[in-house]
């Protein structure tokens, strides 16, 4: 190639490489600072599609996981009633023992049954006040309830519950115990016995519930944790090789650099000539 000074191609290419190296600096620079190996989407059309796929789904376990343990709150908050009133049964039963026996006077029952009635009406109270949020829980008024546990609408992803628990004392059948005198007292041992089976069998429904709510959590704990390496292997950067594309690209800019230097005097030797 002769000597040309309109146009210079050794510096047209070394400007080239200047602008590609200085490209390769920015790109590693922005996915160190990121933490993001996809900074444009041309960097991985494909890989980027597939990352925010996962990202949604993964944002939904997470609310589902949320969904699940609230629904645990509320069948603790039932159960939490359940076992108050339970004890509240074991006392009066306890009292109902203590006044069927003559080791008691008359007096000394009418102090028992009065609190034996303040007893009965703190459970059945319980009963009707306990709430998570506006909906009551142990009163036999409760609704069908729907936990959305899953990240997509699928009725797969729907566990239903309907809170039927009646703990008021009337169904109980503690609503006209007495322990006034022996009879009454021997009376109320039957009903408080009967009342108890009850109020297991509320409990282990309540526990079984819990029990499965448990187990979706855990399955939802170990789709999140997989779910999140696998969106990492697309989408994270790898420091170690944004580091080292990091600290190329500036050697090799600084050689460009010189090397366009150079380039730009290759026309002055033509001056010689002139």
């Amino acid at each position: 190639m002769g000597l040309r000074i309109h146009t210079n191609v050794a510096s047209i290419a070394a400007q080239r490489q200047l602008t590609k190296q200085q490209h390769r600096m920015e790109h590693a620079q922005q996915a160190l600072a990121s933490g993001s190996r996809i900074v444009t989407a041309s960097d991985d059309a494909a890989g980027l599609a597939i990352s925010e796929n996962i990202r949604g789904q993964l944002q939904g376990i997470r609310m589902a996981r949320n969904n699940a343990y609230n629904a645990g709150s509320l069948i603790q908050v039932s159960e939490g009633g359940l076992n108050e009133i339970n004890n509240i049964l074991i006392r009066l039963r306890e009292l109902g023992v203590q006044a069927a026996s003559d080791t008691v006077s008359e007096v000394e029952r009418g102090f028992l049954n009065q609190e034996a009635s303040q007893l009965k009406d703190e459970a059945d109270r319980i009963a009707k006040s306990t709430r998570f949020g506006n909906k009551t829980l142990l009163d036999g008024t409760g609704e069908e309830l729907e936990y959305h546990v899953g990240p997509f609408s699928g009725e797969e992803n729907v566990i239903r519950y309907k809170i039927a628990a009646d703990a008021t004392a009337s169904t109980l059948g503690i609503d006209g115990v007495s322990v006034e005198d022996k009879d009454s007292a021997r009376s109320t041992l039957e009903a408080v016995d009967e009342a108890i089976v009850k109020l297991g069998n509320l409990r282990a429904d309540f526990g079984a519930v819990q029990s499965r709510l448990q187990a979706t959590v855990s399955n939802l704990d170990i789709q999140n944790e997989n779910l999140s390496a696998a969106k990492s292997r697309i989408r994270d950067a790898d420091v170690a090789y944004e580091s080292a594309e990091l600290a190329s690209a500036q050697v090799l800019q600084n050689a460009s650099v010189s090397v366009l230097a150079s380039a730009n005097q290759n026309g002055a030797a033509a001056l010689k000539l002139i």
